[in-house]
């Protein structure tokens, strides 16, 4: 299977025109940045392996990327969390029911008093038969996709020589805005990101353990932005995204990009963004009910 050559779209928000390169629209579940990251995993040639284990949270699209790329593997996914709260395994929704539906198994280890990284080494102990990945898919396997995304991107914009392209995308792990960054920076194109877990010096070091010294330009928000919190400003952008573009984003990370974007937009409206669909829309399902919860339907 070869996934890849995602179209590019043309929008407005707000005062922007921007483009959009469509990676939402890669696999009906195989999408977005994690299935660029474990693009090279889909393509692993071997007949050893026969488990998949990574850890994270319970509604974490990892989560149900690798489930995806485990059922088209044939391979078993372990998936190990600190915990799953009640409300979930009693009614699944999002990424956990979808991992569920594919045959993952979701294993929490709150009990053993580890972190599920621990929890992997010390008691799973996992044989040759294992493939471990880290968290969020940050590791520099993930080069080999992102490095074709990045190709993609170069190839298009040529037939645009009009514009000069920055490319924008919101971090977890910052792994995919590290890796365009290295591909397209000898290009001219300047690569875009916000720290969307932690904050910028979290995101450096993110960097830094993936062996990297050159990074992409890193946007941040005038006030601290809790990774998960509820914020009526980031409803109302999802919400102004979905009107002006007829486009879904990702609720997590995309509305913290955008409202970076809007600030730094105002001196820069010489530029041209190219904006990588992050996926991550069946997370959605579970964090739409919670915002509609706390500020209403809009």
């Amino acid at each position: 299977m070869k996934l890849a050559h995602t179209p590019i779209t043309q929008h407005q928000f707000n005062d922007i025109a921007f483009f959009l390169k469509r990676d939402d629209q890669l696999h009906s579940h195989f999408s977005g940045n994690k299935a660029r990251k474990f693009m090279a995993l889909l393509e692993l040639e071997t007949t050893n392996i026969d488990t998949l284990i990574c850890y994270g949270s319970a509604q974490a699209n990892s989560l149900y990327s690798l489930a995806a790329l485990a059922t088209i593997k044939g391979w078993q996914l372990e998936f190990y969390v600190d915990r799953i709260p009640s409300w979930l395994i009693d009614k699944p929704i999002g990424n956990y029911r979808g991992a569920l539906e594919l045959g993952a198994k979701v294993i929490p280890v709150a009990n053993s008093q580890l972190h599920p990284a621990d929890y992997i080494e010390q008691v799973r102990q996992p044989d040759q038969r294992c493939l471990v990945i880290p968290e969020g898919g940050r590791t520099t396997l993930s080069k080999q996709g992102i490095n074709q995304l990045a190709s993609e991107i170069l190839s298009w914009s040529r037939f645009e020589p009009s514009h000069q392209f920055v490319v924008a995308l919101p971090a977890g792990t910052g792994t995919t805005a590290l890796y365009l960054h290295k591909y397209l920076k000898p290009h001219g194109i300047e690569v875009l990101t916000c720290p969307c877990v932690g904050g910028k010096e979290y995101l450096i070091e993110q960097f830094k353990e993936l062996g990297e010294s050159d990074f992409p330009t890193i946007l941040e928000l005038e006030t601290k932005h809790h990774f998960g919190k509820l914020y009526q400003q980031d409803y109302q952008v999802w919400q102004q995204l979905l009107e002006q573009t007829d486009v879904e984003f990702d609720l997590l990370y995309d509305p913290m990009m955008w409202q970076c974007l809007q600030s730094w937009y105002k001196q820069h409206s010489d530029k041209t963004i190219i904006y990588v669909h992050q996926g991550g829309i069946l997370g959605n399902e579970s964090m739409l009910p919670r915002y509609e919860r706390k500020y209403g339907v809009i």
